[in-house]
């Protein structure tokens, strides 16, 4: 838990203590020398705090004294903001301090003189521009992350609205990244100072149940500690273990009180005690005592020293109860495991024997060029953000593949997250997945320690669009949208041309064809698009998110052509995930040009007798004549109802469209069926939008699945076959 922030009023005299106090060897003069360059180039700047500008730089330097950190990460410290706030360059810091130095600068320099169009934009550009530097030197975030702590710590200064954004930003980037480095002291500050400002009220109300119970908290963990500690003394270790106890943080406990709304009470884990020893050996040791001493709880046993997290953390976690009927945790790990967990990458530095080798520090920094691959991928470049804030959450699952390699991704990810994960070829292929040997829909969540395969079509495959609505990971997102970017160019650029058309005439937009290009110039520059038909393929594949920029648009065309379009007459519209030509499938008795979509209630096809309702404001509601709502409005009868009901028609040639539609499967329930049932519909070149199956009280099984078909007589065909598979008694088609 934090303490009371305080204004600190740090000098070089308490760095040079510090420093001096370390059993490491730094090369203090040229340390000292940054400082008076510093000191120098800031001047008479103040901070918000109306503290002289050089405690910042100071403060900084300090937090990386702790992390242990060398000579120049330090100077880079206290020189961190000269070439942004000061008339000093990056050649004058090369020429006084070196090459190493000056690109470690320049890694934390802010982007300042970039064309942008809001705040997010900026912190995308920023972010991206430190995670490149950091994929070549890992102290550039080191750096960032000290510089984040520090600004934290002193944030009460500035204005509610600039805390807000700042706490915001520093929860779902840095948190995130300290996270994943390892570096758990920083992470757990920057997420509680976050989140004092994002939810103040709630963070009072859980600091406040800690501090009342704060003296029957600390004996609680010193009677539990002195238990452990006389057990221990009965065994022989190779170095006398250390046993510490520790309180869950507030943000850890806010995720589980107000999150996953327990009691605090029921939050097994806000007392913990770790202990640590020498080797692997003697953490089993220590587990197997401390469930001779406690009473372990069912399922609450994580091993991670077998099975590590993302960020390389190890040890070995068990809940247990005490005689007092308290539920605490007790982690085992070794020293060096210790300091892993601590430091993270800092931990290099710090202790000799923190990491070793290159190919260490190597894996750990895998995930940064994955995200920054991913994003050169995007046409958005708040990609990059999005994808620290879901793909590295502290909340990791953890799944083995058959081969009993494991594979970490967010919570929630489905199948399709994994096989991505896996390769991108094993991704484009996917057809199926089994999760402890039952297949299950590709829309399936994953859980910790489950065994998942993936089921892959010998023939190249291709994505399916729908999967980009139910991925949770930006990676897997990027790659499925770089296929469609790279395959299916034509298709692209019709889809996003209608697509944005269909926005336009929502937003009551009508700009002139030959002055479109000019009027989007900004945006095909902001996207990366060359061309109005780049701009057109990018929204088809959904690099550019159109609820996004939008809003943008409309103000820009109120302001250029002088029209208020909330007073402009209302036109029908067509939802985005309609049929591509609106003018190629129905025929309106009476009603030319009109937009239409297709009712969910009934989901009608090609080849089925149809009627439309006009609706208000969404244009005309196809529906079959057999739908529960037409024969209801039959049965009622009114002339004001039946008015809205006109008679529509499908022409001679059907569209290319393909048109989602259900089917219920019921069979004798069997392994092997839903294989066999997704493997006629995956061979009949059907898209899969959605699978589910379950038991039926008599015996059998219901598989249901949602499927894009051009029409009735596909669908019949489909059906025909599904009949033929072993066990199958009945194939309906779904009306809802």
């Amino acid at each position: 838990m934090n303490e009371e922030i305080k204004k600190e009023h740090v000098t070089i005299s308490d760095l040079t203590k510090k420093i001096l106090d370390t059993d490491k060897q730094y090369d203090l003069s040229k340390i000292v020398s940054a400082y008076e360059f510093a000191e120098k180039a800031h001047g008479d700047q103040k901070r918000s705090s109306g503290e002289p500008y050089i405690v910042h730089p100071l403060s900084v330097s300090m937090i990386l004294v702790d992390l242990g950190m060398d000579t120049d990460t330090i100077c880079v410290g206290l020189l961190h903001d000269v070439v942004e706030d000061t008339e000093y360059t990056l050649d004058d810091i090369r020429k006084r301090f070196g090459q190493d130095v000056a690109i470690l600068v320049d890694g934390v320099t802010k982007l300042s003189r970039i064309p942008v169009f809001n705040k997010e934009q900026q912190q995308a550009e920023n972010v991206r521009k430190i995670l490149l530097a950091m994929s070549h030197d890992i102290r550039v975030m080191i750096i960032k992350l000290a510089d984040r702590v520090h600004n934290m710590r002193t944030l009460k200064y500035l204005r509610p609205d600039k805390q807000r954004r700042i706490a915001l930003e520093t929860m779902n980037v840095y948190a995130p990244i300290a996270h994943r480095l390892g570096i758990r002291k920083i992470k757990e500050e920057l997420e509680d100072l976050s989140f004092r400002y994002l939810d103040p009220f709630a963070y009072s109300e859980i600091e406040h149940l800690m501090l009342i119970k704060k003296d029957e908290r600390e004996a609680f963990i010193e009677t539990i500690k002195e238990r452990i500690r006389k057990r221990l003394s009965k065994e022989h270790f190779e170095k006398e273990p250390e046993i510490s106890g520790r309180v869950k943080s507030v943000y850890g406990i806010y995720k589980k009180v107000y999150v996953k709304h327990k009691d605090i009470d029921e939050i097994y884990d806000k007392y913990a005690v770790r202990v640590i020893v020498s080797t692997v050996s003697e953490c089993y040791l220590v587990m197997g005592i401390a469930h001779e001493i406690f009473r372990p709880l069912i399922n609450r046993f994580k091993d991670y020293i077998a099975t590590p997290k993302a960020n390389m953390y190890q040890s070995l976690h068990t809940t247990v109860l005490g005689q007092e009927g308290i539920p605490f945790e007790i982690q085992i790990r070794t020293w060096d495991m210790h300091a892993s967990a601590e430091y993270g990458v800092a931990a290099h530095w710090k202790y000799k024997e923190g990491i070793q080798g290159h190919d260490r520090m190597e894996e750990r920094l895998a995930w940064v060029r994955k995200i920054i691959e991913a994003q050169q991928t995007a046409d958005d470049v708040e990609e990059i953000v999005r994808s620290i804030k879901n793909d590295i959450a502290p909340e990791d699952i953890v799944v083995l593949t058959p081969q009993g390699k494991s594979i970490s991704l967010p919570v929630d990810a489905t199948v399709i997250d994994f096989a991505y994960r896996i390769h991108t070829q094993v991704g484009h292929n996917t057809i199926g997945a089994r999760v402890d040997k039952k297949i299950v829909p590709l829309d399936y969540k994953l859980q910790t320690g489950q065994i998942c395969e993936i089921i892959t079509s010998k023939e190249n495959k291709a994505p399916n669009r729908a999967w980009l609505n139910i991925v949770k990971t930006n990676e897997a997102k990027s790659k499925i949208r770089s296929w469609f970017k790279k395959e299916c160019r034509e298709e692209n650029i019709q889809q996003g041309k209608y697509n944005l058309e269909q926005e336009f005439k929502r937003c009551r937009i009508r700009v002139p064809e030959e002055e479109l290009e000019e009027f989007l110039a900004d945006d095909l520059k902001r996207h990366n698009c060359s061309t109005l038909n780049d701009f057109y393929a990018s929204i088809g594949y959904g690099g550019v998110t159109l609820s996004k920029i939008m809003p943008r648009l409309k103000d820009m065309y109120e302001k250029k052509y002088g029209v208020n379009t909330e007073n402009e007459k209302d036109i029908p519209v067509v939802p985005a995930n309609t049929i591509k030509d609106k003018k190629c499938s129905i025929i309106l008795d009476k009603i030319a040009d009109c937009a239409y979509k297709y009712a969910q209630c009934c989901n009608p096809l090609p080849g089925d007798e149809i009627i439309g309702f006009i609706t208000r404001g969404y244009g005309i509601s196809i529906h079959t004549t057999s739908c529960t709502n037409y024969q209801s409005a039959l049965k009622r009868n009114s002339p004001e109802n039946m008015e809205r009901w006109v008679p529509v028609q499908w022409t001679s040639s059907t569209s290319s469209a393909l048109i989602p539609t259900g089917i219920e499967v019921i069979a004798i329930d069997r392994v092997g069926l839903v294989f066999d049932i997704t493997k006629v519909l995956t061979e009949s070149h059907i898209q899969i939008v959605h699978s589910s199956s379950r038991n039926l009280k008599n015996g059998n099984a219901i598989f249901e699945a949602s499927v894009q078909v051009a029409g009735m007589e596909q669908l019949r065909v489909l059906m025909d076959k599904i009949r033929k598979v072993k066990g199958v008694i009945s194939v309906e088609r779904a009306r809802k």
